[in-house]
């Protein structure tokens, strides 16, 4: 097993924006890679057909070590529409085949293979792949995105004790590729976000016979502004004009320096629960809303219908059946659903802020052991939710091999 430590490769696991983009710049620096996954899977199979990017071109480029890679440039390559102004609006499918173009051309060599398990021996890493392959690795890094976080609230365990499912009562928002099953039928989407509004459009727009989005707590549907109607005196950055969004997204080495609780908040406060601009015409009028509640209970009546138990502002009490429930309630990391590290690897891990705790340069408190994209948002900040994040982590991230593990 293994080839030597000195020919060791760097072991890259996962294959969207954040693992593409952090192999590109280990092999640029002249690392033996090693990348595992499907590319953009997340992007391919888990967003319904028709959802649109709610980030603007500029923040929708994936960061390469060399100039020609951008979104822009795929669109030159391909002699597609060109994206570039913030007026702009990306449909899901351009940009999962944009990442595909820019592995085609910087990741050549990905495996199409999953890494089942990982543990540390000797100052090594070995890893078994589900191919039956095993190998060393001098590093690893884990880019595994969105697989295995989809978060449903604790309210919806008695319903769906086996979790939720695309052809059960209740599914989460990542389920679902084509919404035109739901045609004729009565379809609840729970939560605020552009994921929940965005799919409830698409529902409408589908056939669904009625949509309504349940805003839970103090969220509310609104909807962000124009780009014409942004703030003037305030700096620019990739999601809006706002000295908070400026710091978070070009100084979030920063983050690091807040307090646990208050980095725990601000990953899932920042850049919160509102629908992009364009989405507001195409909402109103087609999609009902039941906001400032709490659910405290879902059911499912024998015919397989769930039922939502709601409580209001003024402990007023009701109740909300459909044919289906959607919960488009997000992600949340979690080191348990990383199922490929080993327990003695997890065990060792540091973690605060729901992630584990990482230096300036990614690493946790594994030597060797890197984590970036929503793993690493404990750590830097709401940023690393978005794609583009990956220009500030992977040019850090691979230096930070580099020097340990060159």
């Amino acid at each position: 097993m293994g080839r030597g430590f000195v020919n060791d490769p760097v072991a890259v696991i996962g294959a969207g924006p954040y693992g593409l983009s952090t192999a590109a710049h280990l092999r640029a620096r002249g690392l033996p890679v090693r990348v595992f996954g499907e590319p953009m899977v997340s992007w391919r199979e888990q967003m319904p057909a028709g959802m649109l990017l709610k980030s603007t071109p500029v923040a929708s480029t994936i960061d390469a070590p060399q100039p020609g890679h951008t979104l822009l440039d795929y669109c030159h390559a391909v002699g597609g529409k060109r994206y570039q102004s913030d007026w702009d609006i990306i449909p899901v499918e351009t940009f999962a085949e944009y990442g595909l173009w820019f592995q085609e051309r910087l990741v050549p060599e990905l495996e199409r293979t999953r890494v089942v398990a990982v543990d540390r021996r000797g100052g090594r890493f070995e890893l078994k792949l589900d191919s039956g392959e095993q190998f060393t690795a001098r590093a690893v890094v884990v880019a595994s995105g969105l697989s295995g976080l989809a978060h449903l609230p604790a309210e919806f365990a008695a319903a769906v004790p086996d979790g939720p499912s695309a052809a059960g009562p209740v599914s989460h928002s990542s389920h679902h590729q084509d919404l035109g099953r739901f045609a004729g039928r009565e379809v609840v989407v729970v939560g605020a976000g552009q994921s929940a509004l965005e799919s409830a459009v698409l529902l409408a727009e589908a056939g669904a016979a009625s949509v309504r989005v349940v805003a839970r707590g103090r969220a509310a549907v609104a909807f962000g502004a124009p780009p014409d109607r942004q703030p003037r005196l305030r700096p620019e950055s990739p999601f809006g004009r706002a000295w908070s969004l400026y710091a978070l997204s070009y100084h979030a080495v920063g983050f690091r320096r807040l307090p646990a609780p208050a980095r725990e908040y601000l990953v899932r406060a920042v850049l919160g629960p509102k629908g992009a601009w364009w989405l507001r015409g195409r909402f109103a009028g087609r999609v009902q809303v039941t906001q400032g509640v709490r659910i405290t209970r879902v059911t499912v009546e024998d015919g397989g219908r769930p039922v939502l138990t709601l409580r209001g502002g003024s402990g007023r009490v009701g109740e909300l059946a459909a044919d289906h429930v959607l919960a488009a309630t997000g992600y949340r990391m979690n080191l348990a659903a990383l199922g490929f590290l080993g327990p003695e690897l997890r065990a060792a891990l540091v973690t605060g802020a729901g992630g584990p705790r990482l230096d300036t340069g990614y690493g946790s408190s594994v030597p060797g052991l890197y984590f970036t994209g929503l793993a690493a948002a404990a750590s830097f900040g709401p940023v690393m939710r978005f794609v583009c994040g990956t220009e500030y982590a992977s040019p850090r991230l691979a230096k930070a091999v580099a020097t340990a593990h060159g």
